[in-house]
């Protein structure tokens, strides 16, 4: 199936405040286009400031809708008039008390919310949500036990739970769903970005949240000097993750799920990225911290390092295939000592470390 777009007419981006949507928001405005961006609170100006500063010296118009996740009928105005929905508002932390009702419900209700929504609203063609490899997988372990050893698109979380990593559990429950809405209906077609680890430098890094930055700074201010876990990871950069929604949006025949990961890794060759610019003034890891003493203290140190998940991840090779997106989208990927470069030198400036 083939959908073209009709730039004139706008283009919604749900929880348009955060990492990545900053940047395809950015993206999009450059274009020219009109911005229908769906934010909680429109009224906080350091929430959305950083996005005017865009709008100004950009060809694009920006405006802003009071919208919530978990309410009923709250994009339908923000919508209105939109072939394109981006759906990238979701929950990202590791810090929650109630899993189900802190990640499960917000992912879960937000998307119904938004796809829903699209099916009522006339002129709709194509929605693209933000979803993760984290619905694909939720650990490391998990690589050995698929085709190849290697993830794929075709495969889906089966090992995540309310009980464990229940951030991953959300991402797989919420994908599952709006695929099953999509499925309902034949006026709008759907694609899936899934990211692995993203990072690389935020548009608004005062009031920025992300998860991948508590580990950045981790990497700087000596929490891992006796060495990091060896957790075998994937990493992407935002711009990078900004641009497969924008080619997922504008490329007539795109389709599906899309891995959206750079590179196969893990946390000490991130320390490693950083060493050469860096080593001189920061206590970047360059070497693993061994998995039996991560084993012996990893508990202690972070709740969400629990012996279960340091047995499935530490020492272990993360492997992904991307050459989906790289043929169908034509994504590039940036080279992993530029992410983290421009990551770092954001909390070096911004004096967060």
């Amino acid at each position: 199936m083939m959908t073209n777009i009709d730039k004139t007419k706008p283009v919604l981006v749900t929880g348009a405040t955060g990492y990545v949507a900053g940047w395809l928001v950015k993206r999009l405005l450059e274009d020219g286009m009109t911005v229908h961006a769906a934010v909680r609170d429109p009224e906080k100006e350091h929430k959305v400031h950083h996005l005017n500063g865009i709008a100004e010296k950009s060809p694009g118009v920006i405006k802003y809708f009071k919208s919530d996740l978990l309410e009923d009928g709250s994009y339908a105005e923000a919508m209105e008039g939109c072939e394109l929905v981006f759906h990238t508002a979701s929950p990202f932390t590791s810090e929650y008390d109630d899993p189900q009702k802190e990640l499960i419900e917000p992912a879960v209700k937000g998307t119904a919310n938004v796809l829903n929504q699209a099916k009522k609203t006339s002129g709709v063609k194509r929605v693209v949500v933000t979803s993760s490899c984290a619905a694909i997988y939720t650990d490391a372990k998990d690589v050995q036990d698929a085709p190849n050893n290697i993830l794929t698109e075709d495969i889906w979380n089966t090992t995540a739970s309310l009980e464990y990593q229940p951030y991953s559990y959300s991402k797989t429950l919420a994908e599952k769903q709006a695929w099953q809405i999509s499925e309902e209906q034949s006026e709008w077609d759907l694609v899936t970005i899934n990211p692995s680890l993203v990072m690389g430098p935020p548009l608004n890094p005062g009031a920025t949240t992300s998860e991948s930055f508590s580990l950045l700074k981790q990497l700087g201010d000596g929490t891992f000097k006796m060495g990091a876990p060896k957790l075998g990871i994937g990493l992407v950069d935002v711009r990078d993750v900004a641009e497969a929604h924008y080619q997922a949006g504008f490329t007539p025949s795109a389709q599906g799920r899309y891995i959206t990961s750079a590179h196969n890794t893990n946390f000490v060759e991130l320390g490693e990225a950083l060493e050469p610019k860096y080593g001189d003034s920061y206590p970047v890891p360059t070497k693993s911290m061994p998995k039996w003493l991560l084993l012996l203290v990893g508990p202690f140190v972070n709740k969400n390092l629990s012996r279960k998940f340091i047995r499935n991840n530490v020492n272990v090779e993360w492997q992904a295939d991307n050459s989906k997106i790289k043929k169908d989208l034509n994504i590039n990927f940036r080279p992993m000592r530029e992410t983290m470069e421009d990551s770092f030198q954001v909390l070096i400036d911004n004096k967060i470390i």
